[in-house]
Order: structure tokens, then C-alpha cells, then sequence
């Protein structure tokens, strides 16, 4: 029975690089036997353009209704100055919220092709291999209340609500533990426990729900902490499980540790699996349409697709090992470039891929 994917290619380099890992489902389907039945909607600036709203109707409807979602990406400077309510990153919020998709993974690789495009030196990066593992329908993005308000001063004052309940925070822990299981079996819980009570209550919970795990080393780091320790000595992490806004900053730092924020996938994922992949980067308006955006990372999300949520573990790693041929013919785009290499755009590099997937 085929499975349904809905292709959501967003704003800015997300229709360039969707279009590439579109190419490798095709290659997949032609070739491997995947059956899959691909469906496209709009979402973001896109859909706001077309609809008036980040995230139509019909949008979320085929959403509920796929096996597994591939965005691209939202956002640009294009949108900054409508209501924030009808900003394109609202349509990313509503899916995460509208399809309870509270588990975020996001693998921090350093491919040993790439380690000199990290801005850290060689010896501290080589062989990085991290999860993190980032709540993601809760905290401060979602809390209520929320708003702009203006003070008996008349001066305005913005506010937000930090906020986590202890079943939310048992969910997400408990996703950090067994994915730590099929790993090295260390978890790192990030917290503020010091000043937020929120993530006072964190910290209490994941503790009690280590105890179920005693195959599992359980530490815990401030967020502060942590952000340095990625910098200095990132290998001594293994899977790290925090917040939204927690993880949401500490996974943008920790890509750049890999060499460029173009190549690291992630995998929101419900209770049962289905799942939205998309890379962490963003939309960059700055070169949508040049044709040199690095679709690697989407591509990989596809790995992604094909392990969590079609539990195909054959063609997933056929993917990342073409990703990997590729990097080892020395193609690369313009942001891991380095001497000694070519120097590619976003089709060239995507056509590649599709070629490596036939080896």
C-alpha cells in the first residue's frame, strides 16, 4: 500500500531544495520500489500570498490526512511587516501544534569530508555525532498569556509565558531515553532549574523518569552551560533533551559546528510516528533563485522520512551513503566549499545525489 507524502515547499531556497529531495523519492520510486503518492500544498508566505493565511484550510486538511510531511522552509523579509498572527512562521507553529508533533530530532553530524569547513579545529569536532532532542508544541512559543500591552505609564510593555506541564516534559524525556538506548547511552537534560521554575519542574521530572532507565547516564547542564560546552568540548555529548526555545538556539549552535547549517536535517515526530521533516536552516531570501542553495540537508530529512515514519531503514541509509559519495567526489556548494573542491549549485549537487543512489 502506497504511503502519502505531502510536499510543502515554502518560501525563499525551500521550492529549490524541496525540488532536489523530490528527486531522490522519484529515483527511490523508480528504481527501489518505494511506493509512495506525492501531494503538494502551499504553506507560509506562499500561502498567505495565495489564501491570506500562513496556514490554509486545505493545507492542514492534507497534513492530518499524509503518512509523512517535506517542508522546505518559511519566512522572508518579504512578510516581516504583516500581523504576527499572519506571519509565515505561523503556518510552521499551527502544523507542529495542529498535528501534536512534540518530538523534534535533530542530528549534529561532522561528516570527516567536511571537517575542514567547521570554524573549530579539527581535533575538537572530527567524529561529532549528537541528537538533540528538542520539545517542540510547548513553552514559551505556545504559552498563554501572550501579547503587547501598554502600562498605566502608557509605556508598552511585551510579554510571553514559559510553561511546561509534568506530562509534557515525561513524553519528551521519555523519547530522549530511548533514542539514548540505540545510542551511547547518555542523556544530557538542559534546564535554566536555577532561575525558571519551569525548568525547575524539568529537571525534577526527567530525573524521576531516568529512574526508569538505570542503562541510561542521566546529567543535567544550564542552557548557558551547555551553549559553552558545545563550543569547547562538544564530543562529550550524546543525546541532549531540552526545551522549545532551549533547543531550538543550542541545535542552530551546534550546526555550525558540522561546517554549515545546510546540512543537518531534522524529524518532528507525533506519538505514533508520523512525522514533518525538514532541514533546520531558513528560508534564505538572500539567494532564493541563484540556484546555489545546499539542498543536502532536505535531502537527508528525506533519510529521515524513510526511517521514522515509513520505518524503512534499507533506503535511508542508501541515502545518506549517496549524500556521502557525493561529498566524497568533492562537490560542494558554495557554503562547505574549500579549496580542492568543486564548486556546485543546487540542481548539480541534487542530480548528483540521484546518481549516487544507483551505486
Amino acid at each position: 500500500m502506497s504511503k502519502k507524502i505531502l510536499i510543502l515547499a515554502g518560501d525563499g531556497i525551500g521550492p529549490e531544495i524541496v525540488a532536489e529531495a523530490v528527486k531522490v523519492l522519484a529515483a527511490l520510486q523508480q528504481r527501489h520500489g518505494l511506493k509512495i503518492e506525492l501531494e503538494h500544498a502551499l504553506v507560509g508566505g506562499a500561502a498567505y500570498d495565495a489564501f491570506g493565511s500562513p496556514l490554509p484550510q486545505q493545507t492542514m486538511q492534507l497534513a492530518r490526512a499524509a503518512d509523512a510531511i517535506l517542508l522546505g522552509a518559511v519566512g522572508g523579509t518579504k512578510w516581516e511587516s504583516l500581523d504576527i498572527a499572519l506571519r509565515p512562521e505561523k503556518g510552521l507553529l499551527g502544523l507542529r501544534a495542529g498535528l501534536q508533533l512534540f518530538a523534534n530530532l535533530r542530528p549534529a553530524i561532522l561528516y570527516p569530508q567536511l571537517a575542514s569547513a567547521s570554524t573549530l579545529r579539527p581535533e575538537v569536532v572530527a567524529g561529532l555525532d549528537i541528537m538533540i532532542i528538542r520539545e517542540l508544541t510547548g513553552d514559551i512559543y505556545f504559552g498563554q498569556p501572550r501579547g503587547v500591552r501598554r502600562l498605566d505609564n502608557g509605556e508598552r510593555q511585551g510579554f510571553n509565558t514559559m510553561v511546561y506541564a509534568e506530562s509534557e516534559i515525561e513524553r519528551i524525556a521519555r523519547v530522549a531515553f530511548e533514542t539514548a538506548l540505540k545510542r551511547n547511552r547518555r542523556v544530557c537534560s538542559v534546564d535554566k532549574a536555577n532561575v525558571l521554575e519551569a525548568t525547575e519542574l524539568w529537571r525534577e521530572v526527567v530525573t524521576r523518569v531516568g529512574k526508569d532507565y538505570p542503562q541510561v547516564q542521566l546529567s543535567h547542564m544550564y542552557v548557558d552551560n551547555a551553549a559553552m560546552q558545545l563550543v569547547r568540548a562538544p564530543k562529550q555529548f550524546d543525546v541532549m533533551v531540552t526545551g522549545n526555545m532551549f533547543g531550538d538556539i543550542l541545535s542552530d549552535c551546534a550546526a555550525m559546528l558540522t561546517g554549515s547549517i545546510g546540512m543537518l536535517p531534522s524529524a518532528a515526530l507525533d506519538v505514533h510516528g508520523k512525522g514533518m521533516y525538514e532541514p533546520i536552516h531558513g528560508s534564505a531570501p538572500d539567494i532564493a533563485g541563484k540556484g546555489v542553495a545546499n539542498p543536502l540537508a532536505t535531502i537527508l530529512s528525506v533519510a529521515m522520512l524513510l526511517r521514522y515514519s515509513l520505518h524503512n531503514e534499507v533506503l535511508a541509509l542508501r541515502v545518506e551513503q549517496a549524500v556521502q559519495r557525493v561529498l566524497d567526489q568533492g562537490l560542494r556548494t558554495p557554503d562547505i566549499y574549500a579549496e580542492g573542491c568543486r564548486k556546485v549549485g543546487t540542481r548539480e549537487i541534487g542530480d548528483a545525489v540521484v546518481a549516487a543512489l544507483s551505486v
